[in-house]
């Protein structure tokens, strides 16, 4: 048998699984909304429903991630190359076409995040090396910086939302080649299966927890989507409207890096409310004044603090389940999902209704808020210093 790649080749690997399915696949209709919302080709309204489509298509990826009859490798391995054909795919011009799309986009996004963390992080546990689960995750901002930016410069070259998508689904594939090979390469290790297995009682409070996640989803999606477009309310300059998603993927990256260090100095819970509590006010912030400033600093709240929810979460299901740790992602999972639909949903819904259209996205950011502050809230009460301190690397 040939020998594993090493952890730092695995964490690499790993890092640009997350970024091709998340930063690309997933959040690519991000940057370029602005610009098709430019072109004539959508408004925000329908922007809406197209997002809430790919986060469908996340939710019914998480429930059936489980259910395939594939190895975590060949599953990753196909998901990345259905990521790379819609995105591509989307340059055709037909709003039916890229619901569809981003439906299957949003599938694949979710098959990819499983896979991932079996084949990727179970590796890397093995060699002893799971601190660097950290360096997987920030494949997630890294993707979607590195796609920022891409449409930041193409929109200076002044090409159309069409040839990006092209571009986008061309540099899908060339990121995705180097991480199915190395994921071919890792052993096939399935967690085994007990006999007769009966799904175990998490403690008291998971539920809420399951809840808490699920509002973090509803929370942070509006800003994920429409922060250029409110940046292009404020300047028509691409140039410059361009700028908050980069500084949104950059933050969510290096925010990675640092929870792990965050999380050997507070529990895990008291981790979660203070960014579930941060991110609250971030998405408060550009519906109450929308202007360069609060558009940063939401970029950078919201940014810097989805992902460490994000550890923290999966961390203390896994703690709190360990020999039920797959049901109970899976539960944070689709709630997560579940909160990333309802968000796109509410601000198209409010965007169509007369009495409320001039504001709708702004009250929809605000109900947001009031649910991620109130849910932080609820996690700092449930916090304590005797947390058990799991840390990024179990």
């Amino acid at each position: 048998m040939s020998k594993p790649p090493p952890p730092p080749a695995l964490a690499l690997a790993g890092l640009l699984s997350l970024a091709v399915a998340m930063g690309i696949g997933r959040f690519a209709f991000t940057p370029l909304l602005p610009l098709m919302a430019r072109e004539g080709q959508l408004d925000l309204a329908l922007g809406g429903w197209i997002a809430a489509a790919n986060y469908a298509g996340y939710f019914a990826g998480a429930l059936t991630a489980a259910r395939l009859p594939l190895a975590p490798r060949t599953l990753g391995a196909l998901a990345l190359a259905l990521t790379a054909a819609t995105t591509a795919a989307m340059a055709w011009p037909d709003a039916a076409a890229w619901m569809a799309l981003r439906f299957l986009a949003g599938a694949a996004s979710a098959w990819v995040f499983v896979a991932t963390s079996v084949w990727c992080l179970g590796a890397l546990a093995r060699q002893g090396r799971g601190d660097l689960g950290g360096i997987v995750y920030a494949g997630v901002g890294c993707g979607i910086a590195l796609t920022g930016v891409y449409c930041l410069l193409a929109a200076a070259w002044s090409l159309p939302a069409s040839t990006l998508w092209i571009h986008l689904g061309a540099l899908s594939l060339l990121l995705a080649l180097p991480a199915v090979g190395t994921s071919l390469r890792v052993a096939n290790v399935q967690a085994p299966r007990r006999a007769n297995a009966v799904p175990l009682r998490a403690p008291g409070g998971t539920h809420g927890l399951v809840a808490c996640y699920g509002l973090m989803g509803f929370g942070y999606i509006l800003p994920a989507t429409f922060l250029p477009a409110l940046a292009r309310g404020v300047v028509d300059d691409p140039r410059l409207f361009g700028l908050a998603w980069p500084v949104f993927g950059a933050t969510a990256a290096l925010s990675t890096v640092l929870a792990g260090w965050w999380m050997r100095r507070a529990s895990r819970l008291q981790a979660w409310a203070a960014s579930q509590l941060l991110m609250g006010v971030g998405v408060l912030l550009p519906s109450l004044w929308v202007n360069g400033a609060t558009i940063a600093l939401s970029a950078l709240l919201v940014g810097g603090t989805f992902m460490v929810i994000t550890l923290a979460g999966v961390q203390e299901m896994r703690s709190r389940a360990p020999d039920d740790a797959v049901r109970w992602v899976g539960r944070i999972t689709a709630a997560f999902a579940l909160g990333q639909i309802a968000g796109p949903v509410l601000s198209a819904l409010l965007l169509q209704t007369p009495v409320f259209a001039s504001r709708g996205l702004a009250l929809a950011l605000q109900a947001a808020a009031l649910a991620l502050l109130a849910s932080g809230a609820w996690l700092w009460r449930r916090a304590s210093p005797t947390t058990s301190q799991e840390t990024v690397h179990a």
